[in-house]
């Protein structure tokens, strides 16, 4: 946990964050004065040295957020494992953002080791010096408690994350947050007639559940409220459309991103105490080819009465999302935010490195989205929502169908979800980095998490 430190001793590891581009005097002990001196008159970024089992690390606050975090990294993988404090001198935003790091990096999911205590970190506390103030860092420590949230529910496989699961660790963020959750079981689901949901899950053996959690202050500061929206496949085998390539289905447990992203933004705003009045919705159900699963050729009859051809059973992301879109409108939001692991096209087009942002909210709010993805590094490329496109997903037999072919199939998707709402909508397509095969530096192995810090910080500053 990041802490705000006062003090510090000289047999400390200890990170100083030196600003080389104003030559800033430094008063610190003598014993590390000298370290400073040389790594001033040098052109590196980053360096460290050893003195006994002491490690003093030098980084230059001169640059921007994101490698600062990226240094945060750098130090966690040179400390010592079993390390158990450190402490940074450093002022600031940039302070802030090198502790991010570090402890983000600090993030293992050991659940399932047998030797789960030799392998675990012991980096518990991070001694933050400098012009900080407590708040600030206990709103940091919140998002990064979301984060670790979100990771640990995306790195969790579905023999123990069911949809009913899911929906029993909603309701633990709900007593923990003042959130009220209320989890709709098959029953109630099949009297709602969300027909997405109800589909998606006819090839399971599990029950699908729809999980509404709402957080809402006093005196939120927004009229109509701001509706979430998390995709919760937790295991997508394709359905009847089995994914046919090699090695497609290994992560499939990654597929409930979105409700982890969602759930996390939630969680974070809450225990931040946020000002805003915020309702978010969770379908989840695992999509499977037995049973009496839902087959290419059928048509489903959605939430609202829309109705929809299935030409590709794999395209379930949209089906369970589209339901609770439509679902939203009653609470006359001022704007609905859907995040999903979509589209394979949207890995392709922008690889692991960015977000993809389909909008027909007001300018503003898509250029609020894309600050605070800069601020966070979880970046937005925006892909046009033109109607256009709404010609590749007309079907001949219902009123749309639930794939729109070859091309651009991260838009039609997209166009897909924008039918269910008349409300300001904004769909992101988290496919590429809500999932890392390989370490990421401070974005770490399995489930990133990604979205929740981008929301979160949207959240606060809009």
């Amino acid at each position: 946990m990041i802490k705000l430190g006062k003090a510090y001793a000289s047999t400390d590891n200890l990170i100083l964050l030196v600003d080389k581009a104003t030559k800033k005097e430094y008063t610190v002990d003598q014993w590390i004065n000298q370290p400073i001196e040389a790594f001033m008159s040098n052109e590196e970024k980053f360096d460290f040295i050893k003195l006994g089992t002491q490690t003093i690390f030098l980084v230059d606050a001169n640059q921007n957020l994101e490698a600062l975090r990226v240094a945060g990294h750098s130090i966690r993988e040179k400390l010592p494992v079993k390390s158990t404090a450190i402490s940074l001198i450093g002022d600031g935003k940039e302070a802030l953002a090198l502790a991010e790091g570090l402890e983000l990096s600090n993030y293992q999911f050991l659940k399932y080791f047998k030797d789960a205590d030799d392998k675990e970190y012991a980096l518990e506390d991070i001694f933050v010096i400098g012009q900080v103030t407590e708040a600030d860092i206990n709103a940091l420590n919140n998002v990064i408690k979301a984060v670790y949230w979100a990771r640990d529910m995306v790195n969790e496989p579905t023999s123990y994350l069911t949809a009913t699961q899911l929906g029993k660790e909603l309701e633990e963020l709900g007593k923990e947050a003042n959130i009220e959750v209320e989890v709709f079981k098959k029953g109630k689901i099949e009297t709602l007639k969300m027909g997405g949901l109800i589909a998606v899950n006819r090839g399971s053996i599990e029950p699908p559940t729809f999980t509404v959690m709402e957080y809402k202050p006093e005196n939120p500061s927004n009229e109509k409220p701001l509706v979430l929206v998390g995709k919760g496949i937790v295991y997508d085998t394709g359905g009847l459309s089995l994914k046919p390539t090699a090695n497609s289905m290994d992560e499939m447990k990654s597929d409930m991103g979105g409700a982890a992203c969602m759930a996390g933004a939630i969680y974070a705003a809450a225990l931040n105490k946020s000002n805003k009045h915020i309702i978010a919705l969770i379908p989840s159900t695992d999509n499977r080819p037995g049973e009496n699963a839902y087959a290419p050729g059928d048509v489903i009859t959605m939430y609202d009465g829309t109705t929809v051809e299935v030409l590709n059973t794999d395209a379930e992301g949209r089906m369970v999302l589209a339901d609770a879109i439509a679902y939203a409108n009653q609470f006359d939001p001022e704007l609905i935010i859907d995040a999903a692991t979509l589209t394979g096209a949207a890995l392709v087009a922008v690889g692991t490195r960015a977000i993809c942002l389909m909008s027909t909210a007001d300018g503003t709010v898509n250029d609020a989205l894309k600050a605070s993805g800069q601020e966070v590094y979880e970046r937005l490329v925006e892909l046009p929502l033109w109607d256009d496109y709404k010609e590749q997903i007309k079907s001949t037999i219902a009123d749309l169908k639930n794939i729109g072919g070859s091309y651009a199939g991260t838009i039609t998707a997209g166009k897909f979800l924008e039918h269910f709402t008349t409300h300001p909508f904004v769909h992101l397509d988290i496919a590429g980095p809500a999932y890392h095969t390989a370490k990421e530096n401070y974005k770490g192995l399995g489930g990133s998490g990604v979205g929740v810090r981008l929301l979160a910080d949207f959240i606060a500053k809009n």
